[in-house]
């Protein structure tokens, strides 16, 4: 685990200890239960039965290595923009600390179009994944690198008893082999390397001779052109999430048309 990794991951603990106080698991599985649900891995599935590139579009305002991507950040109307673009769904960031994001944000921007929305955080106790049905997700991510075997399949059945999808994050074939012991047919493989934060689209292409065909393979990070997208759809990839390249651009929507249709 990179240094950033385990500072996040010990913020993150202190957090749920904190939000635990105020909000106790009984009332968060009451409000969870009162939210509809979106079917996330249905509808990267419909783009791909209809020859389309299935894109997460990420809402987020900051990273720790960029500092802030987007001064004028209002999630509904980025969220408008990009299901006009024709995103298959969202990725919101709800992590305060480092990315400058808030649940708040995922609320605002699920209310605003009719996409399915993966609540982006660093996910290490089964509070969290009642906390994100509350909030209204339709799906969380779990991160290898941050996650034994054994806490990855507990949170994966919690999730999915709850009715929420799984995107769980690889980085390397050796937290490629424990995902693929999961229930989730969503593999993301991150281009960054978490150590450097350099990235390379050979990190997901080196890695899709392990990927068996019932898994969906999700890109991440990195795709910064149409000529990215049209590497990684020539090698069997058609599904991809991306943040960085719209959040810079005026519309991201109309970015996002433009890139991937």
């Amino acid at each position: 685990m990179s240094d950033i990794l385990e500072r996040i991951i010990a913020v993150k603990r202190e957090e749920v200890r904190a939000a635990q106080r105020s909000a106790p698991l009984d009332e968060l599985r009451l409000a969870a239960s009162s939210r509809d649900l979106r079917d996330f891995v249905g509808a990267l599935r419909a783009k791909h039965a209809a020859g389309a590139a299935a894109v997460i579009a990420e809402v987020k305002k900051a990273s720790p290595s960029k500092g802030v991507l987007r001064e004028h950040f209002v999630p509904a109307d980025i969220a408008r923009s990009y299901e006009k673009g024709g995103a298959a769904c969202l990725s919101v960031l709800t992590d305060v600390q480092f990315f400058q994001g808030s649940a708040a944000y995922l609320e605002a921007a699920r209310a605003a179009c009719s996409l399915p929305v993966l609540r982006k955080d660093f996910i290490v106790d089964p509070y969290q994944v009642v906390e994100a049905r509350a909030m209204g997700a339709d799906a969380i991510l779990l991160i290898a690198a941050a996650l034994s075997l054994d806490e990855m399949q507990e949170l994966e059945a919690l999730a999915h008893s709850l009715g929420l999808a799984v995107l769980v994050e690889v980085h390397d074939r050796a937290e490629l082999t424990q995902a693929l012991t999961l229930k989730t047919p969503l593999i993301g493989i991150n281009n960054r390397n978490l150590r450097t934060f350099e990235t390379s689209l050979d990190t997901t292409l080196g890695m899709l001779d392990a990927l068996p065909d019932d898994r969906i393979v999700v890109t991440e990070s990195g795709i910064l052109a149409r000529a990215d997208v049209e590497r990684m759809r020539a090698n069997g990839v058609h599904t991809f999430l991306v943040g960085e390249a719209f959040m810079r651009a005026d519309e991201p929507g109309a970015a996002l048309s433009q890139m991937f249709f």
